[in-house]
């Protein structure tokens, strides 16, 4: 049931980044127009609008990547054989994402409140916009680790039963 729940809540993620990665090629086809061709002036705004859509896919992916347990993750070691040193490679991972997830979350609230009381330059936007995206990555990364370290629990337990 909260796997489903993860499964669609990612997914959406994926139309999202998706559909700010359309939107992204918006300000920036306006700047090289602009910058190359002089048919259009230049906006400085669309430099400001880029930068915050691209912070956002750039935390977007990452809170897939650590979905589809391709972020984060380099194979040092091969693969155990036996389920208790798998639960162990995994859990290992796992624990350490959590832990950074929740740091990441937990810090990424005062910089969020900093950011809070800045606005951009150009656009005038204020710069929670995108800083609010440090510790929401972290608790979703947390959630989907944690998640993840359930189900390999559960996968040690039943190799274990069988």
């Amino acid at each position: 049931m909260i796997g489903l729940m993860l499964e669609r809540f990612c997914m959406a993620l994926r139309v999202l980044v998706g559909v700010l990665t359309i939107v992204l090629a918006l300000p920036v086809a306006a700047q090289v127009i602009a910058r190359y061709t002089g048919i259009i002036p230049v906006y400085l705004w669309t430099e400001e609008l880029a930068t915050f859509i691209f912070v956002w896919v750039v935390m977007i992916g990452s809170m897939i990547a650590v979905w589809d347990g391709t972020h984060f993750h380099v194979a040092v070691l091969p693969e155990a054989k036996s389920p208790l040193l798998s639960l162990l490679q995994k859990g290992f991972v796992l624990v350490l994402l959590i832990f950074f997830g929740l740091m990441f979350a937990w810090y990424g609230i005062e910089y969020t409140k900093f950011g809070s009381i800045q606005n951009s330059v150009m656009m005038g936007a204020n710069m929670a916009l995108t800083h609010v995206s440090v510790p929401l990555a972290g608790l979703v990364w947390a959630v989907f680790s944690g998640y993840r370290l359930s189900e390999a629990i559960r996968e040690y337990r039943d190799a274990r039963s069988a």
